[in-house]
């Protein structure tokens, strides 16, 4: 699983030599964060330090301190081990800090994976570790996979791991999903693939901790599929039709301030912006009303009760929004 002191050797020269060269860094997929572990947190890559872990203690404030992530989470996670697992990856949820709450793996690979520190406690992050599927994807805010020897530390390069970000119900950076593999025979076509389902996984939590967190509210999706490329765009709308939460996908793209949370009416963003953004919103409140319309059978009033919203509203919402009623 680890290379050799040679190889170890050779990976930090390498490591060096990009660091060092600005062609070889422009040539580096992981330059820009081999410079931070290198120059900024003054990391050395040949240098293994042993595995330091958080006490059970403080595990557990970590985990409290988490709380709604990590409820939410768990049944996303047992998911996706489900399957990781069966192909001898591990699953792992790290908090903002980079450091690790929770893992799923079979029990023949708990030696190998903890040998690596990769174990709950373990602190990740890239002023630790350097660049690694955890620490980087926080660093950078975006999904990563870090194959091998693209990893900072010569000790970490047996491991192949691809991070995905799980962003709060604030837009903020909540933790990382990470499923890391120890195999030999692991292809890049493959981490491809678990890659791509690292992202889904981190979507649909980030979803559900947004609608956990703005329970009781309408949530309305603004840009159609709410695991798209562009991330989880949904806002979270009050009796008043007030915009009280918004994802980090849907702060940007509908030019959303933290200063006008609470403050903006849904329907002042009809203005507000492009048609193409107008189109997006106004058929999410369409939807949203023939759902509840079709729920009620055609009955109006049992319609706007459901939205949490006056007759005569739904009257005048349901015209501007072209919605036979």
């Amino acid at each position: 699983m680890r290379n050799s002191r040679p190889q170890g050797r050779n990976h930090a020269e390498i490591v060096q030599s990009v660091v060092s060269s600005p062609r070889a860094a422009g040539q580096a997929g992981f330059a820009a964060s081999w410079r931070r572990s290198m120059i900024h947190h003054k990391l050395d890559p040949a240098v293994h330090k042993a595995g330091e872990r958080l006490s059970a203690s403080e595990v557990a404030l970590r985990r409290e301190a988490a709380g709604l992530l990590l409820q939410v989470a768990t049944p996303v996670l047992d998911r996706l081990a489900r399957a990781a697992c069966e192909a001898g990856c591990a699953v792992f949820l790290s908090d903002a800090e980079g450091f690790v709450l929770d893992e799923r793996m079979r029990e023949g690979d708990r030696t190998a994976f903890h040998g690596s520190n990769l174990a709950p406690g373990s602190d990740w992050s890239e002023g630790r570790e350097g660049t690694n599927g955890i620490g980087t994807c926080l660093a950078e805010g975006r999904a990563v996979t870090v194959w091998r020897d693209q990893h900072f530390r010569a000790n970490n390069t047996g491991l192949t791991c691809m991070g995905a970000p799980v962003f709060g119900a604030q837009g903020e950076l909540a933790g990382v999903i990470d499923v890391s593999s120890a195999r030999e025979d692991m292809t890049e076509g493959y981490a491809c693939l678990v890659g791509l389902t690292v992202q889904d996984a981190a979507s649909r939590i980030e979803s559900d901790l947004f609608r956990a967190s703005f329970e009781g509210a309408r949530i309305l999706s603004t840009g159609g599929a709410e695991d798209g490329p562009q991330g989880v765009m949904l806002l979270a709308l009050d009796r008043d039709d007030l915009v009280i939460g918004a994802t980090r996908a849907a702060r940007r793209h509908l030019g959303l301030e933290e200063a006008q949370i609470g403050r903006l009416p849904a329907n002042d963003l009809f203005g507000a912006r492009s048609e193409t953004g107008q189109g997006a919103l106004a058929e999410a409140q369409r939807a949203e009303m023939a759902r509840a319309l079709a729920r009620s059978g055609g009955n109006v009033s049992a319609a706007a009760r459901d939205l949490g919203i006056g007759r005569a509203t739904f009257y005048r919402k349901a015209k501007a929004l072209g919605l036979s009623v």
